[in-house]
């Protein structure tokens, strides 16, 4: 297994808060480094990976599968209905079974809790692969895509033309984050999505700015977590949030989960969020040579102009690839960052540290855990 350079390593990716600001500028400049060189890694050779899937996917399914092949791992997909947990089995007593032959596991859910249950239970590292209130991993893909654009190497960012270092300069403390200072902006619906980018965008030390009409907004008390540097500001007006901004980001007004057949819930939505279509005025309104950032799937015409979509003035394309490399530097992170992650107080290591297993056997190296 390829020794990874981490530090401190997090048990589980839940909501993105668990990494420390380092933590997060190295994920980022490592998921760049397995971009340029998408099979120079082995972390995961020999190593099993289930996803979990309760809610349709394309992207999450297609980026996460095709990376762990090519860290050397193995994708187990499941279903609910293939799993007795559709026939009433504890999430406790699938998280035990789980850990014996897994190295990691990922769930994507409509139920925070459901994710919280698992995590509390398992013996393996367990990351969200979207829930009802996060979406961590395309927040990941978010910020890979801002860096290329801006940060070290980016055309204007250190390492860009005249500027400094770029993605072969340290990255540790004092090193180039290469965001920080940056803003960005999203406008529309306050999803998961938008939370996700206003806590890991802050993380990163960048200046997050999100617009919601009223009754659409992320909650008022929304701070960025412990050790970032960055901000978060909530407004209603789209044109003052995306002032500044370097990218500009949206998503769909009606989810999955807001379709209500007869149209009532959905209309009402479309209309309340008509003034935040991002096309190319409101994105004028933002920086020279500023971007346009989506999730996806997209609905062009409702949250998006097709003409920004499919035009020259998106990086959506990008950012829809850049989730298989954020999330394989996640994935080394959390199942074969431990190897090399030093000694904490006492001189334990990353999950090495994490409790004790049946038999005084701990995290990983119990069995099932890393193969």
């Amino acid at each position: 297994m390829r020794r990874v350079d981490w530090q401190a390593v997090p048990l589980h990716f839940l909501t993105g808060t668990e990494l420390t600001a380092p933590q997060l500028q190295r994920l980022l400049q490592r998921a760049a480094e397995l971009k340029a060189d998408p099979l120079g890694s082995d972390a995961l050779r020999g190593a099993s990976v289930a996803l979990i899937f309760e809610k349709p996917s394309t992207r999450t399914r297609l980026s996460f599968e095709v990376g762990i092949h090519e860290l050397g791992g193995q994708a187990v997909i499941l279903r609910p209905g293939e799993m007795q947990l559709s026939r009433g089995e504890s999430m406790r007593d699938t998280a035990l079974v789980l850990s014996r032959h897994l190295a990691a596991v990922g769930l994507r859910t409509g139920s925070d809790r459901a994710l919280e249950e698992l995590a509390e239970h398992a013996e393996i590292p367990v990351f969200n692969m979207l829930s009802a209130s996060h979406h961590p991993c395309q927040a990941l893909a978010d910020l890979l895509t801002i860096r290329e654009a801006c940060g070290p190497g980016g055309p204007g960012g250190p390492g860009g033309p005249g500027g400094p270092g770029g993605l072969d300069a340290p990255a540790g403390p004092g090193g180039p984050g290469g965001l920080a200072g940056l803003k960005v902006a999203y406008v529309g619906d306050g999803t998961n999505v938008a939370r996700s980018l206003a806590l890991l965008g802050s993380l990163a030390g960048m200046h997050v700015a999100v617009a919601s009409p009223a009754g659409y907004a992320l909650e008022a008390d929304l701070r960025p977590p412990a050790g970032a540097t960055g901000t978060i500001e909530l407004l209603e007006d789209p044109r003052e949030a995306v002032r500044g901004a370097v990218a500009v980001s949206t998503d769909v007004w009606v989810s999955m989960s807001d379709e209500d057949g007869g149209g009532g819930e959905a209309a009402a939505r479309r209309q309340a969020l008509a003034p935040y279509r991002l096309d190319d005025a409101l994105l004028d309104a933002a920086a020279p040579g500023a971007f346009a950032l989506h999730c996806l799937p997209a609905h062009p015409g409702q949250e998006i102009t097709a003409e920004l979509l499919y035009g020259p003035r998106q990086r959506i394309w990008d950012q829809a690839e850049n989730r298989r490399h954020a999330q394989k530097a996640l994935l080394e992170l959390l199942i074969a960052g431990h190897d090399a992650a030093g000694s904490g107080p006492g001189g334990q290591s990353g999950h090495d540290a994490a409790g004790s297993g049946p038999g005084g056997q701990s995290g990983h190296d119990a069995p099932g855990g890393r193969r």
